[in-house]
Parts: structure tokens; sequence; C-alpha cells
């Protein structure tokens, strides 16, 4: 990631989809002075998961680029998932 500091117009251009940085302009341009910084941070983390999730997207085309597996190290947690949603169920939720 980039060392240049978060600005309005370095968020609108991360998020990179022309409706989602009309709609952070859109928040940034209405919140009242007090919460302006509660905004600018909330749309700052939503910019580096989109960085972050585009830099491991990369990462994983450049492993299978190599013919090499990306997912091999990671830990299936289907059958947990699975039962945790059972129990869910289990107890009346929807």
């Amino acid at each position: 990631m980039s060392d240049q500091p978060w600005t309005i117009e370095r968020i609108s251009e991360a998020v990179g989809n022309p409706t989602l940085a009309r709609r952070f302009l859109s928040e940034i341009n209405r919140a009242p002075a007090d919460q302006l910084l509660a905004v600018f941070t909330r749309w700052q983390e939503i910019a580096e998961g989109i960085l972050a999730a585009v830099d491991r997207g990369r990462e994983i085309a450049a492993a299978e680029e190599r013919g090499e597996d990306p997912t091999a190290g990671w830990t299936d947690a289907t059958d947990r998932v699975r039962a945790e949603a059972d129990r869910v169920r289990s107890r009346g939720a929807a």
C-alpha cells in the first residue's frame, strides 16, 4: 500500500467504483462538522479494505500463473460454519 496520506480525493479513487465514490462524496459533503472525522475514517477503512482485497487478488492471480495452488494453505471452515448455522437454526432463528 501507499505511504501517501489519505485525502478525500485518494479515498474517491481507491474505492474504484464511480457509484461508491459518489456515495462517499455525498456522505462527506452532508456530514455535520462534528461527524466529519468519523465519516472520513469509516470510508478510509473501506478504501483500505478494497485496496487490500485488490492486492490479495493480484497475489492469487500471480500464484495461479506460476502454477501454484493459492488456496493450499487456507483453512476450510465449511463444517464449522454449517454446524454454527445448524445450532442457530435449532434455537429458532430464521
